[in-house]
């Protein structure tokens, strides 16, 4: 946890630093006496603005995301970490695989539930499957109160 916290703040520093620099340049693009580099230097600002969005963007994912775990963690609705593990720690897929379906069934049998969102996604999660594991988490996010 702390290791990915600090690679968040390691990329976030240093796509700081490129925002820094391009925002730099494009400006000395603008200000250049050719149309070419003028066009050019307004082109290289568009990209961070995109970064800056970006970054907002996944930033506000993640905190409304940690809101909803924590919400369920206080509630006592977060599942229990109980699966086996293979030697190198990766949890065994079938047992992941009967889990996932369980809470895969949640979900449809609830599709409002917040709740059954959030859980569907820390089994995408745990099966390794990132990308659906973000799906649901936003579609957790958006089904939850405002405070979410």
């Amino acid at each position: 946890m702390i290791a990915g916290r600090l690679g968040v703040i390691v990329m976030s520093v240093l796509l700081g630093i490129y925002i820094a620099f391009t925002i730099n340049y494009a400006i000395t693009c603008i200000m250049a006496p050719q149309p070419l580099a003028q066009i050019i230097g307004w082109a290289l600002l568009f990209l961070p603005l995109l970064a800056i969005w970006w970054l907002i963007y996944e930033f506000t994912f993640i905190a409304r995301g940690q809101r909803l775990l924590r919400r369920l963690r206080e509630e006592g609705g977060l599942p229990v970490d109980d699966l086996p593990r293979l030697p190198s720690g990766r949890v065994d897929r079938s047992a992941a695989q009967a889990d996932f379906d369980r809470y895969r069934a949640e979900v449809e049998a609830d599709d409002a539930s917040w709740r059954a969102w959030v859980r569907l996604a820390l089994a995408y999660d745990v099966a390794g499957d990132k990308p659906r594991a973000r799906w649901a988490m936003r579609s957790a996010i958006r089904r939850a109160s405002p405070r979410a």
